[in-house]
């Protein structure tokens, strides 16, 4: 076996770097926060231009696991595992096999499942190796199995929320939606059921061509899905994508969608909002997803999961009623409530660690 793995911390996060050259296996495992309970967050399987661009996407989306699992009231920290995708030809099994003897190795601090290019069926192969791993199928009415439809369904209903606080319902919204995978294909047929318009884009066209064979969309270029003319722009694709050059470009006046990290900087918040563009936090709208992994590590069922992902439109109020209050963005209100919560989390650890017998 030729597996390496390697640990460090830097600016208060636990980083795991991997590989094993046997199955061209390479990434890295970030720990972002305890907590509330084991680090908990999507494998992606993504290619990478090197290694600080790796690691650098696995270190935001940690942090924002923290936040989203904070914010979602779960009991779970924050982490976030890359992986990066071999060019040319591989054993997609023996690499996830690798996997999961690496989340194995670090013993249960990070509990791993499916995110941006990994399958119910590459979380069956690493519970091959540990049980450190969830998003697999599930029996009859459990929670488990993918996801992304729960994902969809919260920001469904974050979408529904903030139109309906403009006086806009769906039924008499445009909306744009940028990315058609599992989550952005199942949101926009949620909302054309509930009588939105839709303008899509991908970078694959064959997703946008899949989807107008069943539902009535308009197709548009992925470089200007962002300036479209509509009543709410819905990132659903990777992250970065409101940044200084597509804000001043956009004609929505409201934003919420499933990309996590969808803000290239904090400064992009302030921009929308001194644009009068009301930014629904990500990690606030997409927990739906991380609500199910978080319901099959506790054994809880699908009832728990509909009902606990119902509940994130009564979260987001508070967030954009704080931020009205404070005329401030959404994102620096939701980060702060985050915070809050962590810290609280943190002290009271320390409190028990305390008053532990000698």
């Amino acid at each position: 076996m030729t597996l390496q793995l390697t640990r460090m911390e830097e600016d208060g996060q636990l980083i795991f770097r991997f590989e094993d050259s046997d199955c061209d296996l390479s990434g890295v495992i970030v720990v972002d926060s305890l907590a509330l309970g084991p680090a908990t967050g999507g494998c992606r399987f993504w290619h990478y231009d090197d290694a600080a661009a790796m690691l650098s996407d696995a270190r935001r989306l940690a942090r924002g696991m923290s936040y989203k699992n904070a914010m979602a009231g779960l009991p779970l920290g924050g982490g976030k595992s890359v992986i990066r995708r071999p060019d040319g030809t591989f054993d997609r099994a023996a690499l996830f096999r690798a996997f999961g003897r690496v989340l194995e190795e670090i013993g249960g601090d990070y509990l791993a499942a499916e995110d941006v290019g990994t399958t119910p069926r590459d979380m069956e192969v690493v519970r091959s190796q540990t049980p450190f791993v969830f998003g697999l199928p599930a029996d009859a009415d459990q929670a488990g199995g993918d996801p992304s439809p729960w994902t969809a369904l919260g920001v469904f209903l974050s979408i529904a929320h903030v139109c309906a606080r403009r006086g806009r319902p769906l039924s008499q919204s445009r909306i744009a939606v940028q990315g058609l995978g599992s989550v952005g294909a199942d949101l926009c047929r949620r909302l054309q059921g509930a009588g939105a318009a839709l303008v899509v884009a991908d970078v694959h066209p064959e997703a946008a061509e899949r989807l107008r064979t069943t539902i009535p969309v308009e197709v548009v270029s992925p470089a200007a899905i962002h300036a479209s003319d509509v009543d709410l722009f819905a990132p659903c694709a990777l992250g970065a994508g409101l940044n200084e050059v597509t804000i001043p470009q956009m004609r929505a006046r409201l934003v919420a969608g499933a990309a996590n990290n969808q803000l290239a900087t904090q400064a992009d918040a302030t921009l929308l909002h001194e644009r009068g563009i009301l930014y629904v936090p990500d990690f606030v709208a997409n927990a739906g997803g991380i609500i199910n992994v978080a319901a099959e590590y506790l054994g809880h069922d699908r009832g728990m999961v509909h009902d606990a992902v119902h509940r994130i439109p009564g979260r987001l109020a508070q967030v954009l009623d704080r931020a009205e209050a404070s005329r401030t963005s959404p994102a620096q209100v939701a980060d702060v409530m985050a915070r809050e919560l962590i810290a609280r989390a943190t002290g009271a650890m320390a409190e028990n660690e305390g008053k532990r017998p000698l």
